[in-house]
């Protein structure tokens, strides 16, 4: 998932350099959406993987 929020942010700053800037916004918009999904998702499987080991 990181890898596509990446990608999304690739093609905004490529759209927006090339003065597409409705495109970068979706664009940047959708990387933003996905990083924090990403981020979400990591600090969840951070907590609930901690609580499996039995250290």
């Amino acid at each position: 998932m990181l890898y596509y929020a990446i990608v999304f942010l690739i093609i905004a700053l490529i759209a927006g350099f090339f003065g597409f800037f409705g495109v970068a916004g979706l664009a940047a918009t959708i990387a933003k959406i996905l990083f924090v999904i990403f981020v979400i998702l990591f600090i969840v499987s951070l907590i609930f993987g901690r609580g499996r080991r039995g250290i």
